[in-house]
């Protein structure tokens, strides 16, 4: 389990005015004056996570939160030793996935209950521990306009609904999903050399990933760092026994694909036997 600490800022929202829709189109716009104020000196955002770290029973506290899936569990045994400081501040749970562990934001002049001294990393190790289990996120990771959430795998990250009512763009991902199919997806990947070496620094977002035999596209580099990084691949090609895949413009990078642990097995499943049949 390792620790990080973010910056913060505080958004005001001076005047709220009314959403206004344009159907059929599903286009909307919100107008709102706001503030915002950098707090970082007041606060810091906190991570807790890692593979050892486990989460509590849904909060009871937290019903806002909890209905819109954010904070849907909160660890009991920080709030339990966080009550001393007046604040009742908590760690509250990533509802993506189980090893994202805890945020919560505590004043920026204490330790936050539960933080060990030599647990505390920087965070880049929280950036590598989201790429190595392939979660992506921000518009640099996800494009804005771009990407289709079901190839950045989002609905096994608790972030859409399949039974809700209209929103933007629910046509195309309810009929993807419910076809069964996803040809492309986002998946980590590690770069090295032909001696299975690992390379630092030697890809950059926005590479093309070939196969290295037929010297076809399968893919791009979307994020790197060190020798990990995300990239947007046919898993067809991808996931393929004994492929070799390498960067385009730098052949001696190869690069592996890596399935996450916590993929749902008929992500794969499907595209297997219709490779099967065809």
């Amino acid at each position: 389990m390792s620790v990080i600490a973010f910056q913060t800022v505080r958004v005001k929202f001076k005047s709220l005015m009314p959403w206004q829709f344009f159907c059929p189109f599903c286009r909307y716009r919100l107008r709102s004056k706001v503030e915002i104020d950098n707090v970082s000196e007041e606060f810091l955002c906190w991570q807790r996570f890692g593979s050892d770290v486990a989460h509590s029973e849904p909060s009871t506290q937290e019903p806002e939160a909890q209905s819109i899936g954010w904070g849907q569990g909160s660890d009991h045994a920080a709030e339990s030793s966080a009550q001393g400081n007046g604040h009742g501040w908590q760690w509250l749970k990533d509802p993506r996935l189980d090893i994202l562990g805890y945020r919560g934001i505590f004043p920026a002049d204490t330790i936050p209950p539960l933080v060990e001294a030599d647990k505390e990393a920087d965070e880049r190790h929280y950036l590598l521990w989201r790429i190595e289990n392939g979660v992506a996120e921000g518009s640099t990771e996800i494009p804005k306009g771009e990407a289709i959430p079901l190839e950045y795998n989002l609905a096994g990250l608790n972030a859409i609904s399949f039974d809700k009512g209209c929103y933007i763009g629910q046509e195309l991902i309810a009929r993807t999903h419910h076809r069964g199919v996803i040809r492309k997806r986002l998946i980590p990947l590690k770069f090295v050399d032909e001696n299975d070496k690992e390379l630092e620094q030697a890809v950059a977002p926005g590479s093309d990933v070939v196969d290295d035999a037929s010297g076809k596209k399968v893919g791009t580099v979307s994020t790197a760092l060190g020798s990990r990084g995300m990239g947007l691949l046919r898993l067809e090609a991808a996931l393929k026994e004994n492929a070799i895949l390498a960067i385009s413009d730098n052949r001696d990078v190869r690069v592996k694909a890596i399935k996450p642990d916590w993929w749902p097995a008929e992500w794969t499943e499907v595209l297997a036997q219709q490779s099967a049949v065809a």
